[in-house]
């Protein structure tokens, strides 16, 4: 698993809109926030909270960025109806999410676990570190916020 102080690894994705994504043209320190699959209620929640929190990360140098396994169309809509402020990353192979440790590795039946991400959130430094590192086996709980914070204010 991923810690604080490990080094990023490089993100290359299409966003919502099928846009060109890369973690390396990020300036200042991003927060990536790994989660389950668009229209489930805890993930909507949690993103709405975020977008709705958005000036304060943002006040404080921060890009965030919602990454799912589902397809860039998925996400496109989930956006809309969201009305989300930050873009939405569609990691449809898996990829990312297997090389920051939040894919599941099993294959529950008929659910296919194994096709998406775990709730998790990463804070990347603008040296490129990971700076805060949260990966939840429950889908159910969210990233703790609060600790993000902290890590932001220093």
């Amino acid at each position: 698993m991923l810690q604080p102080g490990d080094s990023a690894p490089a993100i290359s994705l299409y966003t919502h809109d099928k846009q060109p994504w890369s973690l390396a043209d990020q300036p200042g320190q991003t927060l990536l926030l790994f989660f389950p699959g668009a229209f489930t209620s805890v993930c909507t929640t949690e993103l709405n909270d975020v977008s709705n929190d958005l000036d304060r990360y943002a006040n404080a140098g921060v890009n965030v960025v919602g990454i799912s396994t589902d397809s860039p169309f998925a996400l496109a809509e989930f956006h809309k109806v969201n009305m989300l402020r930050f873009p939405l990353l569609s990691d449809h192979d898996g990829e990312v999410a297997k090389a920051y440790g939040t894919k599941y590795d099993h294959d529950f039946t008929p659910m296919k676990l194994d096709r998406i991400a775990k709730r998790s959130a990463f804070l990347v430094g603008d040296d490129g570190t990971l700076r805060y590192a949260e990966v939840l086996d429950n889908a159910g709980q969210q990233p703790n916020f609060e600790a993000i914070q902290a890590v932001i204010n220093g």
